[in-house]
């Protein structure tokens, strides 16, 4: 049996499900037979997905959240297990980025970076957590980055959310193990390396150009491992061979390789176009950005024809 037929039947809860891997995942899942219950901001994006996923022969139901708001995630709980009965599994896909030196980012987007990446996803781990082990079971996908693993320059407050995010992932592993439960209830965290989708669009930029990364992966890598660790997940999973090289390199060679990882990230800086300085959708959801991928390896591409390289 393959493993998206494994998910056929099962109630999961996507949050961060208007665009990129949310999207992406909340379509397999839905092709897959299973009940998705769809979380974001932007509502009328989710009824888009609903109707992409019920037109395929999926089910879905849409539940406008800002995973901010605590009140708003235990409602997205409630609604999930209202209609569904129970909650199989939990994937917090919640991520928004701000790039630029950290001294550069007003401190108001570094704190809703913080509280929307770190504090909402603690929300929806806690109501998560009470659900499973209320039923006996389940499951909780988080997604963080190979920034978790591998500190980033430009992006201190989004790599110290998803550090945050992986540590997070394994105290409540032992916590579930301490009180006998970790054979009925898990939780893995997701860390891909760069990858193409709306975040680069979506993310606060003070760094006077758009936004760029060396070798970005394409998001349907990223889509598979968070379907496949919905059913067999694993505490600590970089995807992808420069997620997992990066991985290993840091354990060997940490200074170096946040050396490099510096230098690489300060040369795509200075390569974008030129952009004023913008809060990105931190504060307030944005039109733009609503697929899965985010077209910016092409926007790159275009860059690059254009500078003569």
């Amino acid at each position: 049996m393959s493993r998206t037929a494994d998910v056929a039947g099962k109630t999961i809860v996507v949050t961060g499900a208007s665009s990129g891997f949310g999207r992406g995942v909340a379509v397999r899942l839905g092709a897959a037979g299973a009940n998705v219950v769809l979380a974001a901001r932007r509502g009328d994006v989710l009824d888009d997905v609903v109707s992409e996923i019920e037109t395929a022969g999926g089910v879905a139901v849409a539940v406008p959240t800002d995973v901010s708001d605590p009140d708003a995630v235990t409602r997205l709980a409630e609604a999930a297990v209202e209609r569904f009965g129970r909650i199989d599994v939990w994937v917090n896909n919640v991520g928004v980025g701000a790039i630029g030196l950290f001294w550069d980012i007003p401190v108001a987007d570094h704190a809703r970076l913080v509280e929307v990446n770190l504090t909402g996803l603690l929300y929806g781990a806690h109501a998560a957590l009470r659900q499973f082990r209320a039923q006996g079971a389940g499951v909780l996908v988080n997604v963080g980055s190979i920034d978790s693993e591998v500190p980033l320059a430009y992006q201190a407050s989004y790599a110290a959310s998803k550090a945050a995010v992986l540590s997070l992932g394994r105290s409540l592993n032992e916590e579930l193990r301490l009180v006998g439960e970790h054979d009925t209830i898990s939780v893995g965290t997701i860390m891909p390396w760069a990858v193409d989708t709306p975040w680069w669009t979506h993310a606060a930029n003070y760094s006077g150009r758009t936004a760029r990364m060396a070798a970005m992966d394409d998001p349907q890598l990223v889509v598979d491992a968070i379907v496949a660790a919905c059913t067999d997940p694993r505490e600590q999973q970089p995807v992808g061979a420069k997620a997992r090289t990066a991985d290993v390199s840091h354990h060997l060679f940490a200074g170096l390789t946040e050396r490099l990882s510096a230098k690489t990230a300060d040369a795509e800086s200075k390569r974008g176009a030129a952009l004023p300085p913008t809060s990105g959708a931190l504060h307030e959801p944005m039109a733009e950005g609503t697929t899965v991928d985010g077209g910016i390896r092409a926007r790159m591409a275009r860059e690059d024809a254009a500078d003569g390289e």
